[in-house]
């Protein structure tokens, strides 16, 4: 996921220089939105972990 998210961010990067400006805000907000379930995901996998008694990495 946070590949995708990456991916994303550097498209609307480019476009942004291309003067696309709708494809970048676009892309931008995907972005935005991917990495945020990508950390939501990401606290809830480590909180499930220290539950099962495996300290966090």
């Amino acid at each position: 996921m946070l590949g995708w998210a990456l991916t994303f961010l550097v498209i609307a990067i480019i476009a942004g220089l291309l003067g696309f400006g709708g494809i970048a805000g676009t892309s931008a907000g995907i972005a935005k939105i991917l990495f945020l379930i990508f950390i939501v995901l990401f606290v809830i996998a480590m909180i499930a972990r220290a539950v099962r008694g495996r300290p966090p990495l």
